[in-house]
């Protein structure tokens, strides 16, 4: 009974709105009563299903009125074109390697760790010891932790040769990432408009940092072994800068490590300029067959400014990283970041520290590198037996990265679209160069999800690439 008596108040006040206008009040509560001759209960039932439908909306304390009909029509920004005026530095879009893939896709593309290839267990647990602290409620120093801060410059003493001054733990200073470290970094020691070397190909992401601050990237060409050393000196000859960026240890995305005299040559070549070198240790925990040796280790002049992240190897979500600089340009860089975020949440710092002093944790860097060893190598050989036309240069010894090159006459941006309309995400080389690309070439991400479809992926690649060559 109450049923059908809410149903007839619902097609009646429906009737009665089709010939009201936007905003007009309904009768009380009490007069549909009086009217339908039916309960409080009944009407605010009827009520609630109008509203529920988009047909009237209830204003507590005043009443419920017709709802107003609202036009779709697009919005028109075009004020802000005047305001905001010519940018003036086009950053790139959103990076493929940024990209979250649905589940049924083979993720060849990114550039983060599988969750099976981090330490999940210890993570969880120190922000749960973390969580009991006063990291909660409480502001960590500017310049971050000391005993996080300690930790830094201690790993980094380790490989620092006699007769060289290891760091001391002041001269670290904590960060929110290392994406931040190096947009302050080049804000620091280069500034807008000035040369920033970099090599040829490099990090997507230091590329966009340079772009956001202003500085003018210089390419030098780097390959499989790195930079070329004359073509170095020559490129500070020529420019003036006084700062080179590079990666000496598993390059993203070459996968290139520097050897010992090359190392030398270069830290020799930055001296003799009055330079400094950004080194971003970003695949410092993802050694297979070699360990990073970093260059910073051997120099205490205060030219190597050193970054290393935990991002990649501890967890996503602990974006801490370190930065060790000697010297004014420590100072430098310590306003800059002052400026920027202030400090980095103690929450985070107190959890990465819990995670790296553990034992668990080098336990955990001794598993990683066979896990990783054994999906290197399958991709790699997935790539070689099924797609024979993408040239492999060389296997690195540690990342997580292969770098392929493709014949001359592939089209890559439909290789690419190809690859995905088969389910596959890889990522296209062009997004590390600086300047114009030497040539087609895709960086595989061999520490994504689902390695046993390594195979099926390296596949599809060799079918787009029969595709998207030009006759």
């Amino acid at each position: 009974m109450s049923n059908d008596s809410s149903t007839r108040i619902v097609e009646g006040l429906r009737a009665w709105i089709a010939t009201a206008p936007p905003g007009a009040r309904l009768p009380s509560t009490r007069e549909l009563v009086a009217e339908y001759g039916a309960g409080p209960v009944t009407v605010q039932k009827a009520l609630r299903t109008l509203a529920a439908q988009g047909a009237v909306e209830s204003r507590p304390g005043v009443g419920t009125f017709v709802r107003a009909v609202r036009v779709a029509r697009p919005n028109d920004y075009g004020w802000q074109t005047a305001a905001l005026g010519t940018p003036r530095n086009r950053v790139r879009g959103l990076s493929t390697a940024l990209r979250s893939p649905p589940n049924d896709m083979i993720a060849l593309h990114s550039g983060y760790p599988d969750r099976e290839l981090l330490p999940e267990r210890p993570v969880r647990a120190a922000f749960t010891r973390a969580a009991r602290g006063d990291a909660t409620v409480s502001r960590p120093p500017a310049a971050g932790l000391p005993e996080l801060q300690a930790w830094f410059a201690t790993e980094l003493g380790t490989a620092t040769p006699v007769g060289v001054t290891p760091p001391a733990p002041s001269d670290t200073i904590i960060l929110p990432g290392s994406q931040s470290g190096l947009s302050g970094a080049f804000r620091a020691l280069v500034g807008a408009g000035r040369p920033l070397l970099v090599e040829s190909p490099t990090y997507w992401g230091a590329i966009r940092a340079a772009a956001q601050v202003g500085v003018a990237v210089v390419p030098v060409p780097s390959g499989a072994d790195g930079p070329d050393p004359e073509e170095l000196d020559r490129a500070f000859e020529r420019t003036g800068a006084r700062a080179l960026y590079a990666q000496p240890n598993f390059a993203n995305p070459t996968g290139a490590r520097w050897s010992a005299e090359l190392a030398d040559q270069v830290l020799e070549i930055v001296r003799g300029h009055g330079a400094f070198l950004v080194e971003d240790d970003w695949a410092h925990d993802f050694g297979i067959t070699a360990d990073p040796a970093p260059l910073a280790a051997r120099d205490d002049g205060g030219h190597v400014v050193y970054l290393r992240s935990l991002t990649k190897s501890v967890s996503p979500a602990v974006r801490v990283a370190g930065i060790v600089a000697r010297g004014p340009a420590r100072e430098r860089i310590l306003a800059d970041t002052q400026a920027e975020s202030m400090y980095v949440s103690g929450m985070l710092q107190t959890v990465a520290l819990d995670v790296v002093t553990q034992p668990a944790w080098r336990t955990h860097l001794r598993g990683l590198r066979h896990q990783l060893a054994a999906r290197r190598d399958l991709l790699a050989g997935a790539v070689r037996e099924h797609a024979p036309t993408a040239y492999l240069e060389s296997v690195p010894r540690g990342g997580l990265n292969l770098w392929v090159r493709l014949p001359d006459t592939t089209d890559l941006p439909r290789l690419v679209r190809d690859c995905e309309a088969a389910g596959v995400l890889v990522a296209p080389g062009d997004e590390w160069f600086p300047a114009e690309p030497t040539g087609p070439h895709l960086r595989l991400n061999y520490s994504g999800p689902g390695p046993g479809a390594f195979p099926e992926g390296a596949r599809v690649i060799g079918r787009a690439l029969e595709h998207a060559s030009e006759d």
